[in-house]
């Protein structure tokens, strides 16, 4: 029985997978089934982060920018467990959970280049007039919704999680431009009561809806998935500027919503008798 214990165990051979880049045997329209980007805009996302993820080693195991991307951009668009995106690509769990976390740290570095609130005259006032040449009101800046991101209860604070409907969530709020398409600004409510505008602990925006329906079936902390969110708003407003397309690639239905006409009011110009004219023309 001695001899027995005294047996070593044998360590289990690392395997080295996925070091060679896969990205030339895909498709652009395969490549954004996977990563919701073709191979341009991946290569332009890795040239914007690459000084935050460029690893200072000479070991050839060590994950490249491109591959560190490639890790995140499939967490991102498929909302799946760690575990599984690691088996899916050949990597270790604590492998792509470290490549998630840079990169999305990369990426919030970089946010005030791609979601900014028109700040000097001549933003504030394209912005209006974009409002008013599509729906005739005047003096506005952006359109706001809220939403709920589900999460899993968190050990600290837990009830301030627990939103009207009964379940743990962050809220989130978003304002966007008058393309209807361009995410400026977003408050996201972490241990707070769930109470739209209510919450400003963190300043990220972001506008894709399967992002949000992805992201519940992740159990992460709250201060991870307000992360998460804000990298996604980044990537997001990329994907606009390179014309990335937002049509079905991966079963998903992307609705646009097309601007409605509103006629001319000749009534008394205030807001509040402008803003009873425009709910004429949508609710009558």
């Amino acid at each position: 029985m001695a001899a027995l214990l005294m047996v070593p165990r044998q360590r289990k051979e690392r395997i080295f997978r996925g070091m060679v880049s896969h990205l030339n045997n895909l498709t652009d329209n395969e490549m954004r089934i996977r990563y919701r980007f073709g191979r341009d805009s991946i290569a332009y996302i890795c040239n914007i982060v690459g000084d935050k993820l460029r690893r200072s080693t000479a070991k050839e195991t060590a994950l490249t920018v491109e591959q560190q991307v490639c890790i995140a951009l499939r967490f991102y668009a498929s909302g799946s467990f760690l575990q599984v995106i690691g088996d899916t690509m050949g990597y270790d769990k604590a492998t792509v959970s470290r490549a998630v976390n840079d990169v999305t740290n990369a990426l919030l570095d970089v946010k005030d280049n791609f979601i900014q609130w028109p700040k000097d005259i001549n933003s504030k006032n394209r912005m209006k007039c974009g409002f008013h040449r599509q729906m005739n009101f005047p003096n506005v800046l952006g359109c706001i919704d809220c939403t709920h991101i589900k999460i899993q209860g968190p050990s600290e604070d837990e009830a301030a999680f627990v939103n009207r409907k009964g379940f743990h969530s962050v809220n989130v709020q978003a304002v966007c431009d008058y393309e209807g398409n361009l995410p400026i600004y977003l408050l996201t409510g972490q241990g707070q009561p769930m109470i739209p505008t209510s919450s400003t602990h963190q300043t990220y925006v972001t506008t894709w809806r399967q992002t949000t329906e992805d992201l519940q079936t992740v159990r992460m902390k709250p201060e991870k998935v307000c992360r998460v969110f804000g990298a996604c708003a980044v990537l997001h407003n990329i994907a606009l500027t390179r014309n990335e397309p937002l049509e079905d690639v991966c079963g998903v239905h992307v609705q646009q919503d097309q601007p409605v006409q509103v006629p001319n009011f000749e009534g008394e110009q205030d807001g509040r008798h402008i803003r009873e004219h425009i709910a004429r023309v949508f609710f009558n």
